[in-house]
């Protein structure tokens, strides 16, 4: 048994981190201060007894006391609406946030896990994407107050470990999709669902043959702890290595959904990549681990939480 500090724990990724591991044993201290997570994501954790919450934003203090064996560091908005809506917060999570975490797990001798992103990687030059490509990242445009600050998170992190001997860990997370993903979260695949369950069309930005790999949660969060559990140090890719197009998605949630939606198209935003695809050669030789969970099936999961989700109410 451990004690597992998971910042952002009432998020998306960090509340179903959260479940695996109180169900594998583990005790949990989530830390959250709701502003995009939500409490009900941890409605089955706080019922488990080895399972505490504290609600605080991490940018200004992260009260934790007693001992702790791991920090797993996901605290941020990870959609654009949401951190272009907040951009001034959004860099203090990954800077301040992030010192603050990393003081936390060298104060008790614990592991550290930084929750990265591909979009450290820019609208990437090489594909797919290595962890030793160093990126294609606009300091200066719009995103990059989400893309370079984990660029520097990350460079903490790295420090930290050169600097103290801390024992840390990088994961570069691609899409990720799945249930408690909100439909108004902004990001593609909540945007076809909602959209399809609204009756169409689906938006599609730009002329739609750019392309993403889009990973299951569980596949996310199986590859994540294998991570923690491991000694690795160097950043690893997480994701699916199947590579889709914005046209083919859409045609995937047409299909699940059983419908013949339209198609709308606007224009691409600024600074959006053409290309994302994960090389996950690290995570299969160093983690033993690969995705198992297909698009279709992972789509036709997310689309009956959805509709759970409407039934009841909450959506």
């Amino acid at each position: 048994m451990a004690r597992v500090v998971v910042t952002g724990g009432a998020g998306f990724i960090g509340s179903h981190l959260c479940d695996a591991l109180l169900a594998r044993g583990d005790e949990v201290v989530a830390v959250d201060n709701l502003s995009t997570g939500r409490a009900a994501n941890l409605a089955r954790c706080v019922e488990h007894p080895g399972f505490a919450f504290v609600e605080a934003d991490v940018a200004d203090a992260l009260p934790v006391e007693g001992p702790v064996d791991a920090v797993l560091h996901f605290a941020s908005p990870a959609s654009p609406p949401e951190y272009l809506a907040a951009p001034l917060a959004t860099l203090d999570i990954s800077s301040l946030g992030t010192r603050r975490a990393l003081d936390l797990a060298l104060a008790g001798g614990a592991r550290f896990l930084l929750a990265s992103t591909s979009e450290v990687y820019g609208d990437p030059t090489v594909h797919p994407q290595p962890e030793s490509y160093c990126g294609n990242v606009d300091p200066l445009g719009p995103r990059a107050v989400y893309d370079e600050a984990k660029r520097f998170a990350e460079t903490l992190t790295a420090t930290y470990r050169r600097v103290h001997g801390l024992d840390t860990a990088i994961v570069r997370i691609f899409n990720t999709y799945g249930p408690r993903l909100r439909p108004a979260d902004g990001r593609v695949v909540s945007n076809f669902l909602a959209q399809a369950l609204a009756g169409g069309p689906l938006t599609v930005y730009g002329s739609g043959e750019q392309t993403r790999s889009f990973c299951f949660i569980d596949d996310q969060v199986a590859g994540i702890l294998a991570l923690l559990d491991s000694a690795v140090a160097d950043p690893v890719n997480i994701g699916n290595p199947e590579e889709v197009s914005m046209l083919e998605l859409a045609g995937l949630v047409r299909s699940v959904v059983g419908v013949d939606l339209g198609i709308t198209h606007e224009p691409l935003p600024t600074g959006d990549p053409v290309r994302r695809r994960p090389d996950i050669t690290r995570a299969r030789e160093l983690l033993g681990w690969s995705p198992t969970i297909d698009l279709r099936s992972g789509l036709a999961r997310m689309l009956d939480w959805y509709r759970e989700e409407r039934a009841d109410g909450r959506a």
